[in-house]
């Protein structure tokens, strides 16, 4: 995991410095990067630096993280436990489901705290050192509870929506399948979840209608060309008719793009 600090403003070419500085030099160039869509990876330079790179480049539904599962999950678990220096306590506290920590998982050892260097009966420490040490020792141990909050959390709703059936010998059950025209392989396991087995009841389950798909709602994604605000107005004399004019900012462009446009021009 890596959170880099960064600009509402930041250019594409800001992205792509912080992606060269923190994320190439560390890890490597990707063969897959997942984007939402954002014009900042949208871009005629992005789409050119993929190319030359090699890296193949995926949309997910923007504000949507649902498509990506792993990220749905950390966004999250992020939303639960942001705190200050949250990235060490992060990196520092178990993972439920590996049971280690990702320090550990990615590094092969576990980062050292500033609990590991206290010294237990220190003679003479600056006081300033003093406050310092013991707001970040508050912010880690802060941290580490709401991780183990949110853990306990979405435990229990897990645990709500989540029952096994509770069967008894001789009850009837049974499995939905679909057959269709392919060729059936084995399976890899010859066991599964019971979750799996609805209860028939005593009776066959009767042919059932599939709910119809919802239409996809189209979402208006904004783009380089979308007026951000207007710098100034002028008028001017054009076809002996006077016009009033503004020069605008679109989003995500610095000040050189910036282009004077006609009143009627400019979307509400």
């Amino acid at each position: 995991m890596r959170c880099l600090p960064c600009h509402k403003e930041d250019t594409a070419m800001d992205t792509a410095l912080l992606f060269l500085n923190n994320i190439i030099s560390t890890c490597g160039v990707p063969k897959i990067i997942i984007s939402d869509r954002n014009p900042k990876f949208t871009s005629e330079f992005w789409t050119n630096l993929y190319d030359m790179l090699g890296t193949k480049l995926t949309f997910s539904t923007a504000y949507h993280p649902q498509k990506n599962g792993l990220s749905e999950r950390m966004i999250q678990t992020m939303e639960d436990i942001l705190r200050r220096f949250f990235q060490l306590a992060y990196n520092t506290s178990q993972n439920s489901t590996t049971g280690k920590t990702p320090a550990l998982v990615e590094k092969g050892w576990n980062s050292l705290l500033p609990v590991d260097h206290l010294k237990k009966n220190p003679l003479t420490i600056h006081p300033t050192a003093n406050d310092f040490h013991e707001m970040w020792k508050r912010a880690c141990d802060t941290a580490s509870k709401c991780i183990a909050k949110e853990k306990e959390y979405n435990k229990q709703r897990w645990d709500k929506s989540h029952m096994e059936p509770d069967f008894n010998e001789g009850d009837q059950v049974g499995s939905q399948t679909h057959r269709g025209a392919f060729q059936e392989t084995p399976s890899l396991s010859s066991e599964f979840s019971q979750a799996i087995l609805p209860d028939r009841g005593g009776y066959s389950i009767p042919s059932r209608k599939k709910n119809p798909t919802p239409p996809a709602i189209e979402e208006v994604e904004d783009s380089p060309g979308t007026v951000k605000k207007i710098i100034k107005a002028r008028k001017i004399r054009l076809n002996s008719k006077d016009q009033r004019q503004y020069l605008v900012r679109f989003k995500y462009q610095t000040a050189d793009k910036d282009k004077w446009l006609a009143e009627d021009a400019i979307p509400d």
